[in-house]
Order: C-alpha cells, then structure tokens, then sequence
C-alpha cells in the first residue's frame, strides 16, 4: 500500500513539474527583459508549493526564494539569453525561443531536485543546495531535450489544426459550389487562396 503511494505521489509531482515546466516555457517569450525572470520565478516557487504540499512538507516561502536564487543563478547562458532580447527587432523573438527552452530547462531541473529531497524525507530545514547543485545541473541539461521536444510537440499540434482548418474551409467552398453561390471560377479562385495560404 505505502509503495502505491509513493508511485502516485512520484507520478503527482511529474505532473506538476511539467505543467511548470511549460508555464515556464511560456513566460521565456515575455519580451520584456526582467519581467521574464520575475514571471519565471513565480512560476518556479509556485512549483515549490505544490510540490511541497504533496510530499506534506511545511512551504516556507522565504528559504524556498533562496533556494531557486542559489540553485538557478549560474545559468550564465540564461543572462546571455536575457541580453538577446535587447537587440531591436529579432532580439525578443530569437531570446523569446532560447529562454522559453533555458527556462523551461531551470524549472524541470529545480522541479526533480526538490522531488529528490522530498522523496528521500527532506524539509526546507535540510535542504543542502551544494549538495543537489550537481543533481540540478544533470536535470537542467536533459530539462533543455525535454522542453525542445514540448516545442516540437507543440509546433505539430498547431500544424495539424491550421490543416484540419483548411480542411474545413475546403468543404465550405464545395458546398457554395454546389449549392451555386459560387461560380466555377471564384471557387477555383478562393480554392488556390486558401491552399497557399
């Protein structure tokens, strides 16, 4: 019984750390630099709470701030990603994609450490991070392939509703045809529009 809920429990905290993970993801293409990282860290302490009330482990909000700012800051590439963004015009929409990944990233690999040490009975009174740093840089690289993938998972589920969108315009035009609103040429006409569209 205890190990069915230590799977539920472990399979909760997935759930919670992807949903964050693509919160995240999200707040990376704030164009406006700072507001970002504010939006990401909200989004990461919320995980915390979340997290911290699964496991039954009492949220402290301060020490959990403190923890994100020592296990999170070292992302030189998220500050250089931040610094894109800067650059007029393709800057917000090239830093947009890079620190939507790198933030989605941080979430995943801050979201599996503290999994970690909730898992293994740990409390915000313990919580060492020297000691998972190592554990939290791990997870921020496979937290990059995660959420690339979540992006390519994305970008096909937008692909298939412009399709199914098209799709149903097509229909619409041959019933116009067919019911003689539309002559042979305007629904040739609009039938091309709406493909190279």
């Amino acid at each position: 019984m205890e190990e069915i809920k230590k799977t539920n429990r472990s399979t909760d905290a997935d759930s919670i750390i992807k949903n964050h993970m693509i919160w995240s993801m999200g707040a990376g293409f704030i164009p406006i630099p700072i507001a970002d990282l504010f939006a990401v860290s909200a989004i990461q302490l919320d995980m915390i709470r979340q997290l911290s009330k699964l496991y039954e482990v009492d949220f402290k909000q301060t020490e959990g701030k403190a923890i994100i700012t020592s296990l999170t800051t070292s992302g030189l590439a998220r500050l250089g990603a931040r610094a894109i963004k800067f650059i007029p015009g393709v800057g917000s929409v090239l830093g947009g994609i890079t620190l939507a990944v790198l933030s989605g990233a941080s979430s995943y690999a801050l979201g599996e450490a503290f999994k970690k040490h909730f898992e293994t009975g740990g409390t915000f009174l313990d919580f060492d991070p020297m000691r998972l740093k190592k554990y939290y840089d791990e997870k921020f690289e496979k937290g990059k392939e995660v959420a690339k993938e979540i992006q390519k998972q994305q970008s096909k589920k937008e692909k298939a509703v412009d399709t199914s969108n098209t799709i149903d315009k097509l229909k619409e035009l041959a019933d116009m045809k067919a019911s003689g609103i539309l002559s042979d040429e305007e629904f040739a006409a609009l039938k091309k529009k709406i493909i190279e569209s």
